[in-house]
């Protein structure tokens, strides 16, 4: 990735955006230039796999339905090529089942159309900051759980757990807020620079998989939910953070 950017958070960032609408696509280039963003468009899935090699994006804006090769199976296969670009994922469906779909492909964000031009702004800049943030030098530990944030590494029992950026990030706030309860808005506004709306289920879904790839590795159910306010982790009997 670039990783040049100003102050403003745009910079030279480099965006992808693949969109098979060409009103869309050019609409997208037209604002993100203007924005100050280096735009690649291309409108359809091969396009995008082989422009993220060429143009090594900073963020991709990744629409779902798309020829050749639609958005869900391009997110799937730089997740497993081990790319963690940022990815917002844009759907012209509304059901939960397809938004579930997209954050279960690796994207780490989505929006559907139709969209304002000023939140998918807001979300794009928050994609981009949470990846060029500079690591903090802290280890957190919690009994054989160990998130190493200057590595970008979660381990459980010294044996890796693949984590998503955003998973990463809530894990990261949760420890290092060890047995205080963070409320959604806190951890929307920490981890995606924005308040979502409140039938938003981005959240629950990314701690649902974090506590299933953390209990499949061996450990007790350390994120607990509290209902109507959010989420807390907590240690338990005999286990402490250390950072």
């Amino acid at each position: 990735m670039n990783n040049t950017l100003s102050g403003n958070g745009n910079g030279s960032a480099t965006v992808l955006v693949a969109e098979d609408d060409p009103e869309i696509r050019k609409a997208l280039e037209r604002i993100l230039g203007y924005e100050k963003y280096n735009p690649v468009a291309v409108n359809d899935g091969a396009a995008a796999l082989e422009a993220v090699v060429e143009h090594d994006p900073d963020a991709i804006i990744l629409d779902v339905m798309m020829p050749f090769v639609d958005g869900l199976s391009v997110c799937r296969k730089l997740r497993a090529d081990g790319n963690k670009v940022p990815i917002l994922m844009l759907t012209a469906r509304h059901e939960t089942s397809d938004k579930v779909a997209g954050l279960d492909a690796g994207a780490d964000d989505y929006l559907a159309k139709p969209f304002e031009m000023e939140e998918l702004l807001a979300r794009l800049r928050a994609l981009i900051r949470r990846s060029s943030d500079t690591a903090q030098a802290e280890v957190y530990e919690a009994g054989g759980l160990k998130l190493d944030v200057p590595k970008r590494l979660v381990t459980v029992d010294d044996k890796p757990v693949d984590v998503t950026r955003t998973e990463f990030s809530i894990l990261e706030l949760l420890m290092s807020n060890t047995d205080i309860v963070l409320e959604r808005a806190v951890i929307y506004d920490r981890i995606w620079g924005y308040d979502f709306d409140g039938d938003s289920r981005s959240l629950d879904v990314h701690v649902g998989y974090l506590r299933r790839k953390l209990e499949a590795a061996g450990l007790p159910r350390l994120i607990e939910t509290v209902r109507g306010v959010g989420f807390v982790l907590r240690p338990g009997d005999g286990l402490e953070v250390t950072t």
